[in-house]
């Protein structure tokens, strides 16, 4: 089952000092660790057992833009996710157990 939860990262983010003056956009790595956050906290999984298995950065996001993530846990261990503004797809991606070796 698809869940969704929204997102709106704030002008005065920390992150957008220096990304990029003038034109901010939101830092790759800001909206990835919202979106494990989303998934892995509502799954009641820690993050440190999955590693990213695909992502794709489609259109940047703005400050203060309001972003829809959605995601699913599929029957085979998988977490689809993906960033909406709109039908405007930001980010699309999943996210794999991974591999512990003994």
């Amino acid at each position: 089952m698809k869940k969704q939860t929204a997102l709106k990262i704030p002008a005065d983010h920390p992150a957008f000092a220096g990304h990029f003056p003038g034109t901010p956009i939101v830092p790759g790595v800001v909206l990835l660790d919202e979106v494990m956050h989303a998934c892995f906290a509502d799954h009641g999984l820690s993050a440190s057992a999955w590693q990213i298995s695909s992502v794709k950065f489609l259109n940047p996001l703005k400050p203060d833009e309001t972003v829809m993530i959605e995601y699913e846990q599929l029957a085979n261990g998988l977490i689809k996710f993906e960033v909406l503004e709109g039908t405007r797809q930001i980010v699309a991606g999943s996210f794999t157990l991974s591999k512990i070796r003994s």
